[in-house]
């Protein structure tokens, strides 16, 4: 299970827009994450963004139904000890409060696959979710054994079977970080932190974390906010500022997101940037391709013929391997990533 949340200390200030829950950004927030048992000796998870229906009847799209079905047999075939939710949980603005029938209508009757069923959920914030009220998908922790957010950020610690390797995954908050954003508004990036004191604790609180990680083999990263898209939001200046050299010191494996509709691989400075953006729309255009380091793009997939896709994470003692589907089971890309310790 999740941690609980603490109360907020008198001495600790108010926040918006969640004041008692960013009064933890002193807690290094950890859950261990541990495998069901998977044959190979390995720890599995399936990375999904951008998957949160629409607000109106039935409140779900067929790509985000197709996704899921598959993401179900993808569990069970290659292994599921989790699923990691990129953000952008509930389009076009988020629930109202941890009782909103969004979350029985867009998640909870939607991902029904026998391989889904008791897999947990880790979720994060995406600017969509920002848009309403991220409290309560924190608060619905306490109504879903499946879905767990126990703070805006926080580490999972994840066990590989049958090794001494250890990972660990840090899920951030990039809207926290970088302000919000427009999702469909074309070269609309985010212009700053709403709360520059939240946003300075946030990092502070990650370059901690990547200090205690010095030890494991592997290390991801996750947030909404691409730092490396060739697609319609392309690169994002605030993380490329604040976020990449941190990955480049700290030799991080892997940082993973959404934001952009569609699944992109690119390497830079010995980092794999894995985009899972495809649960809910898709979208095929590359305007920016000359903003990302030559030759870094190695995958991207778009089509808007497509019932959608995600990406599947096996990490193992010797490497993490990556591999995109697409919501037919087709395998379109895979690759894998060194432990940072040979």
């Amino acid at each position: 299970m999740s941690p609980a949340v603490p109360p907020c200390p008198p001495q600790c200030p108010l926040m918006s827009p969640m004041p008692a829950l960013l009064c933890l950004t002193a807690l290094a927030l950890v859950t261990s994450v541990t495998s069901g048992g998977d044959p190979g000796g390995a720890l599995t998870f399936l990375a999904l963004g951008d998957w949160g229906g629409v607000p109106d009847p039935p409140f779900v799209t067929p790509r985000q139904v197709a996704t899921a079905a598959t993401m179900g047999q993808v569990a069970s075939e290659r292994g599921g000890d989790f699923v990691l939710a990129l953000g952008d949980n509930f389009y076009y603005e988020g629930v109202r409060d941890e009782w909103d029938p969004r979350f029985q209508d867009t998640f909870e009757r939607v991902f029904v696959s026998p391989g889904l069923r008791g897999v947990p959920w880790y979720v994060m914030a995406g600017n969509h979710d920002h848009a309403g009220n991220v409290t309560a998908q924190l608060r619905y922790s306490r109504h879903s054994p499946r879905w767990h957010f126990p703070h805006p950020y926080y580490t999972l610690r994840l066990h590989i079977p049958g090794s001494n390797s250890s990972a660990r995954l840090l899920v951030l908050d990039t809207v926290l970080l970088c302000g919000h954003s427009d999702d469909f508004g074309l070269g609309d990036i985010p212009e700053g932190p709403r709360d520059a004191v939240a946003a300075g604790a946030h990092l502070a609180w990650l370059r901690a974390q990547l200090e205690a990680a010095a030890g494991d083999s592997f290390v991801l990263v996750a947030g909404h906010y691409p730092v490396w898209s060739v697609a319609k939001h392309g690169p994002t200046p605030c993380l490329l500022r604040l976020l990449r050299p941190l990955l480049r010191r700290h030799r991080v494996t892997a940082y993973l997101c959404g934001h952009d509709h569609n699944l992109q691989y690119l390497e830079e400075g010995g980092v794999g940037y894995i985009l899972s953006g495809a649960g809910n729309f898709m979208e095929d255009s590359r305007p920016h391709e000359r903003s990302v380091p030559p030759g870094s793009l190695r995958f991207f997939f778009g089509s808007p013929a497509s019932p959608g896709g995600f990406a599947h994470l096996r990490l193992e003692p010797g490497a993490v391997t990556v591999t995109f589907l697409e919501a037919t089971g087709r395998v379109l890309h895979r690759v894998t990533l060194p432990p940072r310790h040979p």
